[in-house]
């Protein structure tokens, strides 16, 4: 590890926590040369294990840049998307393993993406999916509807409980 201060290359490791709830490792360390002190923070690297046998690190721009094209022309911000890149690398990471299938990535994209935006979630499903057919699209619509309806549901009936003169 070099030193931010001088470059020396020779420190020392003082102190090691773990952070982040496991996730990352904390060390103050210590300039041989200067005498200052310094933190580091080392996070493990997802990896994603391709199609093809390849790997290559995560990197959340290259996923958001597909959550992107899907959500071409629709009311969604590019904050909106950080956020999701964030849940996604998020739940990647909970999830504790070091490599992680492609299609794990996918998966993990499609949930927050409904919640962000269903238009966008059903162009994304399409083609992670790899949709065939019109009845494919119609199958998905349903069941986007079906959830909404269960969701509508709960809240009307969690508004009746807190309201008993209705």
């Amino acid at each position: 590890m070099h030193c931010p201060f001088c470059k020396n290359d020779d420190t020392k490791v003082l102190d090691s926590r773990v952070a982040e709830d496991g996730g990352a490792i904390r060390r103050r360390r210590s300039c041989s040369s200067c005498e200052k002190r310094f933190t580091t923070i080392e996070q493990m690297q997802l990896m994603v294990l391709k199609r093809s046998g390849a790997t290559e690190p995560f990197t959340r721009d290259k996923a958001v840049a597909g959550v992107r094209k899907a959500c071409k022309g629709r009311p969604v911000s590019d904050d909106d998307l950080a956020r999701l890149g964030q849940q996604v690398e998020d739940a990647l990471r909970e999830a504790g393993a070091a490599e992680i299938p492609a299609h794990d990535v996918g998966l993990a994209i499609l949930e927050p993406l409904k919640c962000l935006d269903e238009v966008a979630y059903l162009r994304f499903a399409s083609v992670y999916k790899a949709f065939g057919s019109v009845d494919d699209f119609a199958a998905e619509i349903a069941s986007l509807m079906a959830a909404g309806a269960d969701g509508e549901l709960a809240e009307q009936t969690a508004t009746k409980n807190t309201n008993p003169t209705t």
